[in-house]
């Protein structure tokens, strides 16, 4: 039997929890791209196939984006009216959310634009009288038992149908995008189950975004799409320049950003990204906007999650304070991420861990006990975020606008909204809660600011651009600073995050302030420490993934990192023609050299354990006289056979014939670079051309643990 000649199905696919060959999955589409361009000088169906072929990308591109799209905007219209279900019910229609069940009343007025008769609440509803502490009492209980019920239904299908679908699922995308494998992680059972318990953790009040969320929803639909797509599916490279694009696509989703979110796929979570992943990101991304905005969520005919119109120019004077922001962003960002490592080592090693469903509840029931008397930690955080934003002009009723006209002071008040829950067994992001921790700390200092303009007006500071009747200052302005600050520090965004904060508001003549302050927040965070949260989570996690961005500077060699090390056994080989199928069989590593022979070990190939086995379990199915004693050749001639013995199995066509290598004196640092850049799962060490040892990604990445001064064992996976 001959592999080459006769395909064997599963050959060249991976198993769980391992890393996918490169440079060995763009050399199959190559070729199979070479055979169909030459098919198609045959027949008009060859030609038909290869324009089919070639289109297929841009139409798997428009499914994805149409997909996620729809998916979006019903979890935003979903998500609206269970939380606002935990308040009171519309008596036109219970499926109506408050907004809308509000619209269509002719006895709102702008003031209490909230307020119509068709609205009560469930202590209005039961007593008859929403006054009373009787009635605010029971819409208190009433609020934490819909949020309980909420986040139990949540904690539940997650444990019961896809453990998967739990966090934002970021650090994973990341990790799979690099090349990792993770079975079921973008299957239909996480998609489905994450955009319901999506739904209802949002609605449960917990403090945590669904934006992140969307991302993982949005690569789960490109997952799916590709099984109906030959060249997706059997290709896992080529699928992951489809996730790359799927990453844009959940951004673009989540915050009506397109261009954000494809700069964000580039730079925050795409391991590979060539040219044409960056035209098809942007079409997915474009489709996926389109879809949403024809759906209208938000039912303000706008895109954008917080539109702002600040009506005041900003002065150079303010990227003082917008500095001051960019600081105290990345000084919360390291903080976070410390204290987010630090408590899930503790539910990981102590028995916190072991009762999701019980943490679940507890953090449920506090955060509602405390959100429900204040109405700024009552709201959603979008919601909050959107006041915080505010221009405070003479068309707004908030009560963040709550000036007086004769001493033109501002009253501000909002406590608790900090909270975070973004480590629950629940679908959770982060983009929310710290852009929310942001907003207030800009709004605070803007009004802080609008307050020492209007009192010093002829200072030195203010003099010659701010006068008594002009609203010199936008405190709303330094609000989307702040949350862009905040966010910064946390993900270590700069260019996309200013990209996505000036589409998100519309705020476009704001882009100096928001580059001022990512950059600075950026920098202060990086001070602490280099990692981002994803990546901190990756490395909590052991998946092994090589930092792009992280730079090798020891002066170590290959041959100091390889295996085997002085102490070890010998390298496990296999030679081409004098291996049995007993003896193939009773290996134990993942992958193998195959050498000419024990005494003279030149480097013939390299051949996976996996392929082989699939081999040889195909070739007893259908070949006569494969047995243990079945000689395994990987020779172009196979040696000569007695008369009376078994048949060879001839594996030469699944031996990869050109492994890369590098010698014993290759400096670690080009070793890592050829990591990275060609995405090599192992790479063999030669002296002389004779086979010394193996560098696998493990390898290197337990070495630069070693070196940074981290357990080399916290890399779990191959």
């Amino acid at each position: 039997m001959d592999p080459l000649e006769d395909p064997v199905p599963g050959l060249g696919t991976y198993e769980d929890f391992n890393t996918i060959d490169w440079v060995r999955e763009k050399s199959k589409d190559r070729d199979r791209h070479r055979e169909i361009t030459k098919n198609s000088r045959r027949s008009t169906a060859a030609l038909l196939h290869s324009i089919s072929d070639a289109f297929s990308g841009w139409l798997l591109m428009l499914l994805v984006g149409l997909m996620a799209g729809a998916l979006a905007g019903g979890i935003d219209i979903a998500a609206h009216w269970l939380t606002d279900m935990k308040e009171g019910i519309c008596l036109d229609g219970f499926w109506f959310s408050h907004e809308h069940c509000c619209w269509k009343s002719s006895e709102t007025t702008f003031k209490d634009r909230d307020r119509c008769p068709q609205w009560q609440t469930w202590g209005e509803l039961i007593t008859g009288t929403s006054e009373g502490a009787f009635s605010y009492i029971l819409n208190y209980l009433i609020y934490i038992v819909w949020a309980l019920f909420f986040a139990f239904l949540a904690v539940t299908l997650v444990r019961a149908f896809a453990p998967y679908a739990c966090g934002s699922g970021i650090p994973e995308i990341k990790t799979i995008l690099s090349g990792f494998i993770i079975r079921g992680y973008l299957g239909k059972w996480t998609l489905i189950t994450k955009t319901v318990t999506l739904v209802l953790a949002v609605s449960s009040g917990l403090s945590l975004g669904k934006e992140g969320p969307l991302v993982h929803v949005a690569c789960c639909c490109a997952n799916i799409l590709c099984h109906l797509f030959t060249k997706y599916r059997k290709n896992e490279a080529k699928r992951r320049e489809v996730l790359s694009a799927a990453a844009a696509v959940g951004v673009s989703v989540a915050f009506g950003a397109p261009i954000g979110g494809v700069l964000f796929s580039l730079e925050e979570v795409s391991y590979y990204f060539p040219l044409k992943t960056l035209w098809r990101s942007f079409f997915a991304a474009l489709v996926a906007a389109f879809t949403l905005r024809s759906i209208n969520p938000f039912g303000n005919s706008r895109l954008v999650l917080f539109y702002v119109e600040f009506h005041a120019p900003w002065h150079l004077v303010e990227l003082v304070p917008f500095i001051f922001l960019g600081i105290f962003g990345g000084l919360w960002g390291a903080l976070f991420i410390k204290a987010n490592i630090a408590w899930c080592r503790i539910r990981k090693t102590t028995r916190l861990g072991r009762y999701p469903i019980v943490e679940v509840l507890a953090v449920t029931a506090v955060t509602a006990l405390v959100a429900y008397p204040n109405s700024y930690t009552r709201m959603s955080g979008a919601e909050l975020i959107s006041e915080l934003f505010n221009d405070c002009s003479l068309l707004d009723s908030s009560q963040l606008c709550g000036y007086l006209q004769v001493g033109r002071r501002s009253s501000f008040s909002c406590s608790g909204a900090g909270r975070a829950a973004s480590n629950l067994s629940v679908p959770s992001g982060l983009f929310i809660p710290s852009m929310a921790v942001g907003a207030i700390a800009g709004r605070l200092l803007g009004v802080g600011m609008e307050q020492l303009a209007y009192y010093n007006h002829d200072g030195l500071i203010f003099k010659g651009w701010c006068t008594p009747e002009a609203d010199c200052i936008t405190p709303g302005l330094y609000a989307m600073v702040g949350a862009a600050a905040c966010l910064g520090g946390v993900t270590r965004m700069t260019v996309s995050l200013v990209v996505i904060m000036f589409e998100l508001t519309g705020g476009l003549e704001y882009i100096v302030p928001l580059m001022a302050a990512a950059m600075t927040s950026k920098w202060v965070a990086d001070a602490f420490g280099r990692e981002g949260i994803y990546e901190a989570h990756i490395r909590l996690n052991g998946y092994p993934f090589l930092e792009p961005k992280e730079e090798f500077e020891h002066s170590s060699l290959a041959v100091d990192v390889m295996r085997p090390r002085r102490s070890d056994p010998p390298l496990a080989v296999l030679t081409q023609d004098s291996m049995t199928v007993g003896g193939v069989e009773s290996t134990r590593y993942s992958g193998f050299p195959v050498v000419v022979s024990q005494e003279s070990p030149r480097l013939v190939g390299f051949v996976l354990r996996r392929d082989l086995l699939i081999s040889i379990d195909n070739a007893r199915k259908r070949q006569d006289g494969v047995v243990g004693a079945s000689l395994v050749v990987f020779s172009e001639h196979p040696p000569a056979q007695a008369p009376d013995g078994p048949p060879p199995l001839r594996l030469r066509g699944i031996m990869d014939l050109s492994p890369f290598t590098v010698t014993d004196h290759t400096p670690m640092d080009i070793t890592v670079d050829i990591f990275r850049k060609l995405g090599l799962r192992q790479c063999l060490v030669t002296h002389n051309g004779r086979l010394l040892g193996i560098i696998t990604k493990k390898d290197i990445l337990k070495h630069m643990a070693q070196i940074a001064n981290r357990d080399p064992d916290s890399i779990l996976f191959n």
